[in-house]
């Protein structure tokens, strides 16, 4: 089994949308997959759209009871439009039979949760029958209420529950040394490694929580986490395989 974070900002073109989960639904012959889904661009969308502002601390969207319910509708909404595109899939969000419970993670951020508990036997019956299972990031609290979870550290709970590698598609082709040199790509970093980039600095800016989150998977039980784009087709199969992206392991 294999697990796959789908971004957000590689959704934001229809087309490609439907190309990516074109190559995921041809993984399906070699194993089982269980696709994470963010979609931050969706949900600024419908905030807007409702006139309701945004406001960001420590780089999560602070979640009142109406900003939740926002994006709880359009993250739901999605999940059910990429398992429609994947086909034999299922769209479905943490509330469903509990497969994601957490808790809230600070006063000031709201309804922002982090996972620790995962339905795993949902998972392994729904891939059991050949359906794949599409998660939007939304949890539950112990009380049956909605959080608004990190889709990257959703998606590492998952991985370790499952004790499966992760992919998490973004919007570049994985860690680099020297950015954007392309012959500093990284095919290969340890813990220890990333940690120098981070001291050193040349893992910096938008790349430190991507790289903390496949820290967070490995964590959690997750044999790799490999960093790599989905802005383009035709190179999805090439990362599971390891020839693409930036594979992080202990």
């Amino acid at each position: 089994m294999i697990v796959i974070k789908y971004g957000g900002n590689a959704m934001k073109s229809l087309e490609l949308r439907r190309a990516i989960t074109a190559e995921i639904a041809s993984l399906r012959g070699q194993e089982d997959v269980v696709i994470v889904h963010g979609g931050g661009p969706v949900i600024e969308q419908n905030l807007k759209a409702r006139n309701i502002p945004s406001e960001f601390k420590r780089g999560l969207r602070v979640t009142t009871p109406e900003v939740m319910d926002v994006t709880e509708q359009a993250l739901t909404r999605l999940s059910k439009e990429l398992a429609q595109d994947l086909g034999n899939a299922i769209g479905l969000s943490g509330r469903d039979m509990k497969l994601l419970v957490g808790n809230t993670v600070a006063e000031d951020l709201g309804r922002v949760g982090l996972i620790h508990t995962v339905n795993t036997e949902l998972l392994h019956k729904l891939a059991g029958i050949g359906i794949t299972p599409v998660i939007a990031c939304v949890g539950t609290d112990e009380n049956g209420d909605a959080l608004n979870v990190n889709a990257d550290w959703a998606a590492g709970a998952v991985a370790g529950a499952l004790n499966a590698p992760i992919l998490y598609l973004t919007d570049v082709d994985g860690v680099y040394t020297n950015y954007p040199d392309p012959e500093s790509l990284a095919p290969q970093l340890t813990r220890a490694d990333i940690e120098k980039g981070i001291q050193d600095g040349w893992i910096a800016g938008g790349m430190i929580p991507k790289v903390e989150a496949a820290l967070h998977a490995l964590d959690k039980g997750a044999p790799s986490a490999t960093i790599g784009s989905g802005m383009r087709s035709g190179v999805l199969r090439e990362m599971v395989g390891g020839a693409r992206g930036t594979r992080i392991v202990p």
